[in-house]
């Protein structure tokens, strides 16, 4: 495909907001240099470009090409090909760049060749661990087009996490109540769950998790379930539910809206965590019913977020 028509499709990514609730995303797809089909949301794409020159720079990480100026930002540059161990991969000579912004952050990956936008559900898309992948750990999920082809989808999380490191979590203001707090929370990428988990623990707060929409839909109906069966007021066992928005099987804009339509978890605040961060994306949330929306990863603002709606 040609790299306009490519920058015609992204440029229409915020027309996409009507998506919410479907349980569908869109992916571009693109190539590595091999017959494997790679995806990212197409949300997470600012543009695609040409490669610029690129500056190397001394002790970059393994992959991490160097940096480039664009729009008067440095930002680095990852040959994706290189990062996840590609044979033959070629780095500075690829001619395409995918500018992609996650988690507050802007980073170029090169790619040997982009393709198409295509519309995939939600519920097929899978887990990792139910198919076999080649590039363990740095596939979030895999689906299956129409014509048969398998697309892997990227983990940009767990990419830059392996290329530049994890940020320590500071100390966090406690929250102060007289009961003890549980929060739910569901994300399907270990390194999100791994930080969620963190900033719960240093707010004193208990939590209980899922790894995808639909096993988290699962696991809050049997717990609503049992306290109806008990008795019991549910908001009583699950302070506040915190949830991503890109999921397999179930996104994070279906299961809130499923959690708002169930009127168990009326007194339940939702928080949606998510790496796509746009005013687009806040307001499919909104569409939704979240109660707060939370761009990852910043601890001081998730907790300085969920503190104040467990202490009301």
């Amino acid at each position: 495909m040609d790299l306009s028509e490519n920058q015609t499709l992204i440029d229409a990514v915020d027309a996409r907001t009507k998506l919410a609730g479907s349980n569908k995303m869109e992916i571009l797809l693109f190539s590595l240099g091999t017959r494997e089909t790679f995806g990212i949301n197409v949300f997470k794409v600012r543009e695609v470009t040409r490669t610029p020159p690129i500056t190397r720079t001394p002790n970059m990480p393994a992959g991490v090409e160097g940096v480039i100026s664009l729009r008067g930002n440095i930002i680095p540059v990852i040959s994706l090909g290189k990062f996840i161990n590609i044979s033959g991969a070629e780095g500075c000579n690829s001619e395409t760049m995918m500018v992609t912004e996650y988690s507050r952050r802007t980073q170029g990956f090169l790619v040997q060749d982009v393709d198409r936008i295509v519309r995939v559900d939600w519920d097929k898309v899978k887990s990792p661990e139910s198919v076999l992948s080649g590039h363990e750990g740095l596939i979030t999920a895999i689906t299956e087009l129409p014509d048969g082809k398998l697309v892997s989808i990227l983990d940009v999380e767990q990419i830059l996490v392996s290329a530049f490191g994890e940020e320590a979590i500071p100390d966090l203001q406690s929250v102060q109540s007289e009961r003890q707090h549980t929060v739910f929370f569901v994300d399907d990428s270990i390194v999100a769950r791994k930080e969620i988990a963190q900033v719960l623990e240093k707010l004193g707060v208990k939590h209980h998790q899922a790894n995808n929409g639909m096993e988290g839909w699962e696991r809050l109906r049997a717990l609503a379930s049992r306290a109806q069966a008990e008795g019991e007021d549910l908001s009583q066992s699950i302070s506040l539910i915190l949830l991503d928005a890109e999921m397999p099987e179930m996104d994070g804009y279906v299961l809130t809206r499923n959690i708002k339509g169930d009127p168990r978890f009326d007194k339940i605040p939702v928080v949606m965590h998510s790496s796509l961060s746009s005013e687009a994306n806040r307001a499919m949330g909104k569409s939704v019913g979240v109660d707060a929306y939370v761009a990852k990863f910043d601890p001081v603002v998730l907790a300085d977020t969920v503190r104040p709606l467990l202490q009301r």
